[in-house]
C-alpha cells in the first residue's frame, strides 16, 4: 500500500511547505490539495511552490473539476508544473462539490467530466485535440504521462472511471463498501475493454493515530462532507442501487454549511453518529489503524490518502511515518 496525504489550503504558505517536507521525509509518496479557490488558498500555486521544496512526492488536487477550471488552463497548468516538478503531477477531477456550490452552481455533468479528463490528459502529453471545434495542441509541453485519478460513488461515474481514469478516489474508509465500489470500476474497465488491475483504487478518509474517541472528534467532519455527494446520489438513483450502509445515515442530516467545510467541531456534523464515522474513518492506536488498512489492503486499496485537517497534521504526519506506514512496506 501507498501513502498520501490531503492538506486543506488554510495554513499559511510556510506551514504548507513544512507539512509538505515533512511528510515526504517520514515516508509518503502523494500529497494532494484540496480545490475550492474561494474557500481556501489557491491550490496550483502552493503546488508550484511544494514540488520546489520537495524531490519525490507526487503531487495533485484532490480535488479540481472542469467548471471552475477550464479544461485547457488545467492543462497548461499542469504541463508547466510538471516542467517544475520532474514530471511528478497527477490529476485528482470531479464534477465539483464546494468550489461549485461556494459560487452558486450546481457540479458539472460527467459527460463534461469525461471530456475534460480526455483534453487535459492529451494536451498535458503533448497530443493534439479538438476542443468545443477548435484544433489544439501544447506544442511546448515535456510530455510527461499525467495519471488521472476520478473521484465519485455513483454508477455512471464509477463506469466513467472504469472507461478513461488511470484509479478512483473513494471519499471513505469502510471496507465493504471500497469492494463494492471497486468492483462497479473494474467491471467497466473490462467491458471497455480495459485491464481491470490497471485501475488503482485510492480510499481518501481521515486517519488519526491515537485514543478512539479524540479521533472521533477530530473527523466527525468527514461523513459530513461525504454525506453532501450522498445527498446527490440519493436524488438521481432509486435507493436499491445503492447500499444502505452508503445511504442510510444522512436521515436526519438537515443541510450542509460550505463555510464550515471540512472542519473540526462543525455544526455540519451534528447528525454525524460514532458508528459510521468509525467506519468512514481509519482510527485508534497504532495496531487498531495498522489492523484496518490491512483489511482496506484486502479490500483492493493501492494508496490511502490521509485527509489531514484535524488541528495536529505534523503531530499525526510523525505518527504515521513512525508507527504505521513501516508495518504497510
Amino acid at each position: 500500500m501507498q501513502f498520501g496525504f490531503t492538506l486543506k489550503p488554510e495554513h499559511s504558505i510556510a506551514a504548507t511547505l513544512d507539512l509538505a517536507r515533512l511528510g515526504e521525509s517520514v515516508g509518503f509518496e502523494y500529497c494532494w490539495l484540496f480545490d475550492s479557490h474561494v474557500l481556501w488558498r489557491e491550490p496550483y500555486a502552493l503546488l508550484a511552490l511544494i514540488a520546489e521544496h520537495t524531490e519525490k512526492l507526487r503531487l495533485g488536487t484532490c480535488v479540481t473539476n472542469p467548471g471552475t477550471r477550464e479544461p485547457s488552463v488545467t492543462a497548461s497548468t499542469l504541463a508547466t508544473l510538471n516542467e517544475v516538478s520532474g514530471g511528478r503531477m497527477d490529476l485528482g477531477i470531479g464534477r465539483g462539490d464546494s468550489a461549485r456550490r461556494v459560487l452558486g452552481k450546481p457540479p458539472i455533468t460527467l459527460a463534461n467530466t469525461e471530456e475534460a479528463i480526455k483534453v487535459i490528459r492529451d494536451l498535458v502529453e503533448g497530443r493534439p485535440v479538438t476542443y468545443e471545434g477548435t484544433d489544439l495542441r501544447l506544442t511546448w509541453t515535456g510530455n510527461w504521462r499525467l495519471p488521472v485519478w476520478v473521484a465519485g460513488y455513483g454508477p455512471m461515474a464509477l463506469a466513467m472511471t472504469g472507461r478513461v481514469a488511470d484509479g478512483v478516489i473513494l471519499q471513505l474508509a469502510d471496507p465493504d463498501l471500497i469492494r463494492w465500489f471497486a468492483g462497479q470500476v473494474r467491471e467497466a474497465a473490462r467491458a471497455a475493454g480495459r485491464d481491470p488491475s490497471s485501475i488503482k483504487v485510492q480510499a481518501a478518509a481521515p486517519l488519526h493515530v491515537g485514543p478512539r474517541e479524540d479521533g472521533r472528534e477530530r473527523t466527525r467532519w468527514f461523513p459530513a462532507l461525504v454525506s453532501n455527494h450522498v445527498v446527490d446520489l440519493v436524488n438521481k438513483y432509486p435507493r436499491e442501487q445503492l447500499p444502505d450502509a452508503l445511504t442510510g445515515y444522512i436521515t436526519d442530516r438537515t443541510g450542509y454549511d460550505y463555510h464550515h467545510h471540512a472542519e473540526v467541531g462543525s455544526s455540519n456534523a451534528g447528525f454525524v453518529g460514532d458508528e459510521v464515522t468509525d467506519r468512514f474513518c481509519v482510527l485508534g492506536e497504532a495496531q487498531e489503524v495498522i489492523d484496518k488498512l490491512r483489511v482496506l489492503a484486502d479490500a483492493g486499496v493501492d494508496q490511502f490518502n490521509v485527509y489531514l485537517m484535524n488541528g495536529d497534521e505534523s503531530a499525526q504526519l510523525q505518527r504515521i511515518g513512525r508507527d504505521v506506514i513501516p508495518a504497510l512496506r
